[in-house]
């Protein structure tokens, strides 16, 4: 099942403006974890690690393409009773500021997820989870953001560390509509680049994968066609905009 070439194109993506703010930066934040507040979120992690000692970490979206942490396996996945969405919000800080706030794509309860499993390395697991939290978890929380949860694989089915949505926080908004998120996806870009940078890399991925998310297929065609009205593309023709290829399962 080879690749299916995206409407939102790289040349696209650097249509949308850069990020050049100081607001929007981590550094000199007052909320930020300090190297025991990540001790002890490892340590509460792995207290309820499966029997067979194993961890696997469950990625979804940009974990897939960079997961800045060791593996020693990888295995395409499923995850039963959680479906992608752009849920999490306003993003302030990594792909987005205040000025030009994002949406995070986060694992919501109902349908399923196809992604990648990755088994960290059995002599490095507290580093290699460390430097996970480290990405996941920029700012303090009360608990770390994931959880244990079940997938199936072709090899037999795993536990593995999910990133599912808190849908107490404040910060979850369920109630977005597909223009808001698409104007999101288009316009947002902060310290770790643009949301339709991020958008763009992650469906390439699950595309190389053989996973295709009609979700995520369709919001990029969407955030294809907002960039070229919002920042102009002359050679985006209008043949091109005009049409939205069905979603394949």
């Amino acid at each position: 099942m080879p690749p299916r070439p995206l409407r939102l194109t790289p040349d696209l993506v650097a249509r949308v403006p850069p990020y050049s703010s100081e607001t929007g930066r981590l550094a000199g934040r007052s909320d930020l974890p300090s190297d025991q507040d990540y001790a002890e979120a490892v340590a509460l992690v792995l207290a309820g690690r499966p029997p067979s000692g194993e961890v696997w970490i469950f990625a979804y979206g940009s974990l897939i393409w960079n997961p800045e942490f060791a593996f020693v396996e990888e295995r395409l996945a499923l995850a039963p009773g959680w479906h992608r969405s752009f849920c999490i919000g306003w993003v302030r800080i990594y792909r987005g500021t205040p000025e030009r706030p994002g949406v995070m794509l986060a694992m919501d309860r109902g349908g399923s997820c196809r992604g990648v499993a990755f088994r960290l390395p059995p002599d490095a697991v507290e580093a290699n989870l460390t430097l996970l939290l480290r990405r996941e978890m920029p700012l303090k929380r009360v608990r770390p953001p994931c959880r244990w949860i079940a997938l199936r694989t072709a090899e037999g089915p795993l536990t593995a560390l999910g990133f599912p949505v808190d849908r107490q926080s404040p910060a979850y908004l369920p109630g977005l509509s597909e223009a808001e998120v698409v104007q999101a996806l288009a316009t947002a870009a902060g310290e770790r680049g643009s949301m339709a940078e991020y958008l763009h890399s992650t469906v390439t991925h699950l595309e190389e994968r053989g996973i295709r998310d009609r979700y995520l297929w369709r919001l990029q065609a969407l955030v294809a066609d907002r960039i070229a009205a919002e920042y102009g593309a002359a050679e985006y023709g209008a043949a091109e905009a005009g049409s939205v290829s069905a979603p394949r399962t």
